[in-house]
């Protein structure tokens, strides 16, 4: 039970650094205090993929100085600023040096690093709080993703590794069904897993979640009276119910956590004061369901944002998909089976091939981002030619740009290229995701995506949209799988203006 303690102790440690990340001077002075809760924190982060992003709770660290309740250790208080990370472990021995991260990660926008760092977490390889630093903990935990996964130490994630990184932490958040919400009693944003806790309901004072036969409860509160502090809450959630008892508890700004045993339960608390009123989080859950729930409950102190969109530390979030998306898709058999980027399929309740009728999904690949979608009784489709490989970081995109977007319409075009290690510059026009590539010699060279663009909710403004080329080999091996043999045909850029279609997705 220390453990969690322990943990929530290194996430509320970790937000003084948070907020000194861009005084270079503080980052200086951040030191690592070797403790053996760090070290059991060390454990259980290895044997749980936990942590997610850090929360808005991290501006409570701003200028406040810690102050510790009188029954908390002074081991789990931290003395001064510690940086959450594996290392503060006594056990832990670096092996080898870091680099310096390079340039292209360094230079990355900061959401796109956040978004990285938050899909690392959920793979257990980045246990920290989510800030986008480019430092030595993002390298550390994109060695380790590619290590475990028996991929070269390159220190920077390529196309492949991305698409598999985002992939594994979609699933994992799937299995669980993560979902940010706005808490509508309390105003607090927070992330629920409605698998484990699909009940709810509200009163006066918050909202309530909880499992079928109660094993896990998740609660928002609000004090807002006439006098209210964060200490006299502090104290009254220390003291009630009467069973419950506190292992750790800590005040640092305006921010208190609690950790404990409520009964046969244990619990977490966190709560923060602005402007005369607390908002703050409970959660109880079963001893027999830690293994599953220890992680949930780590990520939910770490997302809560009592007050969103005040002073909050940038939080990512995918943009919203559109209503109504257009993109590119390339015919690969006269019967109609059209390969086109699975983002651009994702969440349809429609799939429509312009000028052909409406389409069914067959088939996706989402470490690549491919999916197979097939029109049935459209006649005059000319599959295109994909035996050829083409290679050269100059490339010639065939597509059909978005008609909502500047000199969108219907016509097919074509849009020139450089691949600069796994990206495209320039980006193309919207409505080209999907879009066949070829190289300067007119030979297939794959197809190219539009990456969704990373949003930050609060603090610097969206990434820009990327771009990428899914490789020939990688699209061919995807058709085999599907036992879709691939045509012969006329080759280049001219013949493959007439396999190429427009794909429309409708949501609702």
């Amino acid at each position: 039970m220390r453990l969690v303690g322990a943990i929530l102790v290194c996430l509320l440690a970790a937000l003084p650094a948070a907020a000194q990340r861009d005084d270079p001077a503080a980052r200086d002075d951040v030191s690592v205090e070797p403790t053996s809760q760090a070290g059991k924190l060390r454990k259980l982060t290895a044997k749980n993929t936990a942590t997610l992003r850090a929360p808005a709770a991290a501006e409570a660290a701003r200028s406040a100085a810690t102050q510790q309740a009188p029954d908390a250790t002074s081991a789990a208080a931290g003395e001064g600023p510690v940086r959450m990370a594996a290392a503060a472990s006594k056990k832990r021995v670096r092996t080898t040096p870091l680099r310096a991260l390079p340039q292209n990660a360094s230079a990355m926008p900061l959401p796109e690093r956040i978004a990285i760092e938050f899909d690392l977490a959920w793979t257990g390889d980045y246990n920290s709080l989510t800030g986008g630093e480019a430092n030595d903990k993002l390298i550390a935990a994109i060695r380790s993703f590619q290590r475990v996964r028996k991929f070269k130490e390159t220190d920077v994630l390529n196309t492949q590794e991305r698409a598999l990184l985002a992939a594994s932490a979609k699933a994992k958040q799937a299995q669980v069904g993560w979902t940010m919400l706005d808490d509508a009693v309390t105003g607090a944003r927070l992330g629920i897993p409605n698998k484990q806790t699909p009940n709810k309901t509200q009163s006066k004072t918050g909202t309530r979640w909880t499992s079928a036969q109660g094993q896990i409860q998740i609660e928002t509160f609000k004090v807002r009276e006439p006098g209210t502090t964060l200490s006299a809450v502090f104290d009254q959630q220390r003291k009630e119910p009467s069973n419950r008892k506190v292992e750790f508890n800590q005040i640092k700004g305006d921010t208190f956590t609690l950790t404990g045993m409520q009964g046969l339960k244990k619990f977490f608390v966190r709560g923060e004061f602005r402007d005369g009123e607390v908002r703050g989080l409970t959660v109880l859950w079963d001893q027999a369901t830690e293994t599953i729930v220890d992680p949930i409950a780590l990520a939910m102190a770490s997302a809560f944002t009592p007050f969103p969109g005040v002073n909050a530390v940038a939080q990512i979030e995918p943009a919203p998909k559109r209503k109504v998306e257009y993109g590119t898709g390339i015919v690969v058999t006269a019967s109609g089976h059209i390969l086109t980027d699975r983002q651009v399929t994702d969440g349809c309740n429609v799939i429509v091939v312009g000028g052909y009728g409406n389409a069914a999904a067959l088939a996706e690949d989402n470490n690549a981002d491919l999916a197979l979608i097939r029109v049935y009784g459209a006649p005059g489709l000319v599959p295109a030619a994909l035996g050829t490989e083409g290679n050269g970081p100059d490339l010639t995109l065939v597509g059909i740009a978005d008609p909502q977007s500047q000199g969108g319409g219907s016509a097919i075009t074509t849009a020139s290229v450089r691949l600069r290690g796994d990206m495209v510059e320039p980006v193309p026009q919207l409505g080209f995701s999907g879009a066949a590539a070829f190289d300067n010699q007119g030979r297939f060279a794959g197809m190219a995506e539009l990456k969704t663009p990373v949003v930050a909710a609060a603090g610097p403004a969206a990434a820009q949209s990327q771009a990428t080329v899914v490789p020939a080999q990688t699209i061919r091996s995807f058709l085999d799988a599907q036992q879709i043999a691939l045509a012969a045909g006329k080759t280049g850029i001219d013949a493959a203006k007439a396999s190429v279609v427009r794909v429309i997705c409708v949501r609702k």
